[in-house]
């Protein structure tokens, strides 16, 4: 069993709080939910939708059809009507659409039903949303005691009677679906769905700012930044509960340098931003780099260059996050492709940014950041807290303090300034063991090994193989990265009935796990199949270049998307069955 929703009007008619109360509503009846948005760069205007999957089983995509359009502007009937599947039907309201003509033999049907009127009735006008929330759960048939306890505890501060008016609201739209509308009805069986265990619902930000907060993160700098902005917001509303310093900086310049300086003295620090911030923040990460100053840098990707489409997705910026910066550094780079890998690459990238004294970024889309999926629970059990920093007695126990000592691994002390007996403040200029600038070319040639010839093989090690999903010994494998995971695995799901297909999904992509005795597995898994894809939405290639690069391996094929939209699984499982048509 299974349904999806879109909700389409323009950007301030309330299209995220239908599309997100309506998510809460079905995770808490237990039923697993996937949704993503589709919206334009502007505060008003404009055509947005906000897709919600729900289901009896794990999802982690959209797909094509649609089974309920809730149409708030005439543009999402004129534009998504193809869509609606053949037992599917279009809610709106002419008095604030006017009515669009019907498209032939095939036309979806509709619904004209008066929100605006129902709205007004019970408050005013803006609650049309409240009114079709109600409307959609009247065609599930689920009681909307839920809804209610949402509607309280979003409203609770505005007055018992606004909280009324909304419950009412949405009982009007629920009510006249019932009543107008007998063959409206997708019931989910809710005496059945009650006794379900109550889903969580989290997003690929949100995890992010959950993975920082669980890590132990005190110190986050950055400037706005769609779609990194998220994990600023999350952490802001985490500042009295769990004393952590949320500073919006003048522009990313200062926000990298504000978290280098946090880091340097003594917390756990963190930086977010997007493709076009991250292209000013590049001297402080290099600056990072020379000092040896742990940092964990959250890179949100968007359709780029310049500032492209602001709020679209696209995969463009892996190579970016990997090679830039001026000079030979070491540096590690996660993708998740999932709201639980976002949790655990987050805490392990905490964890390895002080381990190795580098920087560890977080990198992600639009679309990840944005999407909401459905979980039981995360594996709070594996959270890792280790403190690499020399603390009070560790230091009384030191005859003398090098910041910068060679060691047999790299990694030098790291202590904090106001507890050691003497701290020499590094700057960007090349130094010696305790900080203090050099010349000579032996003390460079040993710096440059000791940052980076004798960390990186140690950083290697930690990088975790790509996650394969599928039969053994398949004949087709598709490979990805980051936030192809989910749109991938459904596919391999659809295409396992006629194929032998399997998926390798890389979320640990820098040091590249490359062939080694750790990592055969998976590279043998690649040699053997007689047909390898790399999915990807960026237009050259990215990942299958990098993949060239570290091993030599080439792929038979490539599908690409660049149009700032991400795979649907239709299109996708059509694009490969394409591919492998020409063996």
């Amino acid at each position: 069993m299974e349904y999806s929703i879109k909700i389409g009007g323009e950007a301030g008619q309330g299209i995220q709080t239908i599309g997100d109360t309506l998510a809460k509503v079905f995770s808490r009846f237990g039923y697993h939910v996937f949704t993503h948005q589709d919206y334009e760069s502007r505060v008003r205007g404009g055509h947005n939708f906000y897709q919600i999957r729900i289901a009896d089983h794990p999802v982690m995509t959209s797909r094509e059809k649609t089974d309920i359009i809730v149409a708030l502007d005439l543009d999402s009937i004129t534009l998504h009507e193809k869509e609606v599947s053949p037992r599917g039907i279009i809610l709106y309201d002419s008095s604030l659409i006017g009515q669009a003509p019907m498209s032939g033999e095939q036309a979806a049907a509709r619904l004209d039903m008066p929100l605006l009127e129902l709205a007004t009735k019970h408050g005013n006008k803006i609650m049309v949303n409240t009114v079709a929330t109600g409307a959609v759960l009247g065609i599930f048939r689920l009681d909307l005691q839920i809804l209610a306890q949402i509607l309280e505890t979003t409203f609770q501060k505005k007055g018992r009677e606004v909280v009324e008016s909304n419950i009412q609201a949405a009982l009007s739209g629920y009510n006249h679906v019932i009543t107008h509308c007998k063959t409206c009805a997708f019931p989910l069986e809710p005496e059945t769905s009650a006794a379900k265990q109550t889903m969580m619902l989290m997003s690929g930000i949100d995890a992010i700012g959950l993975g920082a907060l669980s890590s132990g993160c005190k110190f986050y700098a950055a400037y706005p930044m769609t779609p990194s902005t998220g994990i600023m917001n999350y952490l802001a509303g985490k500042e009295k509960e769990f004393g952590i310093v949320v500073e919006q900086a003048e522009d990313e310049i200062s926000a990298i340098n504000m978290a280098l300086g946090a880091s340097f003295a003594g917390v756990r620090s963190m930086t977010g931003t997007a493709g076009g911030g991250f292209a000013l923040m590049v001297e402080g990460l290099s600056l990072a780099g020379m000092t040896e100053t742990p940092l964990v840098i959250a890179l949100g990707q968007r359709a780029a260059p310049a500032t492209g489409l602001p709020t679209r997705t696209e995969q463009g910026d892996l190579l970016f996050a990997i090679h830039s910066a001026h000079g030979e550094f070491p540096r590690i780079v996660f993708a998740p492709g999932t709201p639980e890998q976002a949790f655990s690459l987050t805490n392990k990238a905490f964890d390895l940014a002080e381990k190795y004294q580098v920087s560890v970024f977080i990198i992600f889309d639009q679309y990840i950041a944005d999407t909401l999926w459905t979980y039981r629970t995360f594996d709070v059990n594996a959270v890792t807290w280790n403190d690499y920093r020399l603390r009070g007695e560790e230091f009384a126990r030191l005859n003398t303090y090098k910041r910068h000592a060679f060691t047999e691994t790299g990694v030098s002390p790291l202590g904090v300034p106001g507890e050691a007996r003497h701290v020499v403040v590094t700057d960007s200029d090349e130094h010696d063991e305790e900080g203090h600038i050099i010349e000579d070319a032996e003390t460079r040639n040993k710096m440059v090994q000791k940052r980076l010839m004798r960390k990186l093989p140690l950083i290697r090690c930690e990088i975790k193989e790509p996650l394969y999903y599928g039969g053994s010994d398949p004949r087709i494998v598709i490979a990805g990265w980051g936030s192809t995971y989910g749109v991938m695995k459904e596919a391999v799901d659809l295409l396992s009935k006629k194929e032998s297909i399997g998926l390798l999904h890389f979320s640990e992509l820098y040091p590249f796990p490359s062939p080694s005795p750790l990592a055969q597995n998976y590279f043998s898994t690649l040699k053997n199949a007689q047909f390898t894809i790399c999915i990807e939405n960026n237009a050259t290639g990215q990942f299958a270049r990098l993949m060239r690069a570290e091993t030599g391996f080439e792929f038979h094929e490539k599908i690409h998307k660049y149009d700032g939209r991400p795979f649907l699984l239709e299109e996708l499982a059509g694009e490969i069955n394409a591919r492998v048509g020409r063996l």
